[in-house]
């Protein structure tokens, strides 16, 4: 399993989550206005999938700020902010901070990239919310980085996942 933490203590994730040189499966998700999205609408593009708890929490804000401003000027490659906040809260959040260059992505309709992915927390005071893990994907759907974030309270490698995705492009 991970060895994911919240605050130190172990948390548990629903299965095993994909490893570097697996498919990326597709999955289904919620735009901003409700329509639905899924990974294959990026295809033949560098995918960065953000996964995290919620947006109403300071790192998820501070991370997907980060991922806007690291993508913002990278023509081919697109970031998904993937979590259950519903599309709403969402939308708010990326509006107030000018979020443009990532995609929010709710899983909260039908939970395909927590289960897909077993990144849904499945203990701890989070549990029912997914993890924070950052996949970096190429154009034929081929997981070529990944990290699980060692404690949710704690910000991914930024400069690893953006080397990953240069590499790509």
């Amino acid at each position: 399993m991970s060895n994911i933490k919240f605050k130190g203590d172990p948390i548990q994730v629903s299965g095993k989550i994909p490893e570097v040189g697996a498919k990326a499966e597709d999955f289904s998700f919620v735009k901003e206005d409700l329509s639905e999205g899924s990974l294959s609408d990026y295809e033949n593009k560098v995918k960065v999938i953000i996964a995290l708890p919620s947006l109403d929490t300071g790192i998820c804000q501070m991370e997907t700020r980060a991922f806007n401003e690291k993508l913002n000027a990278k023509d081919g490659a697109v970031g998904l902010v993937v979590s259950r906040d519903l599309p709403f809260a969402m939308k708010r959040f990326c509006a107030a901070e000018g979020i443009e260059s990532v995609v929010p992505a709710s899983d909260f309709r039908y939970s395909d990239f927590a289960s897909q992915y077993n990144a849904e927390m499945i203990d701890g005071p989070l549990k029912g919310l997914l993890a924070r893990v950052v996949f970096v994907i190429d154009q034929n759907n081929e997981i070529k980085y990944k990290e699980e974030v060692d404690d949710i309270t704690h910000e991914p490698n930024y400069d690893e996942a953006m080397k990953a995705v240069d590499s790509l492009l």
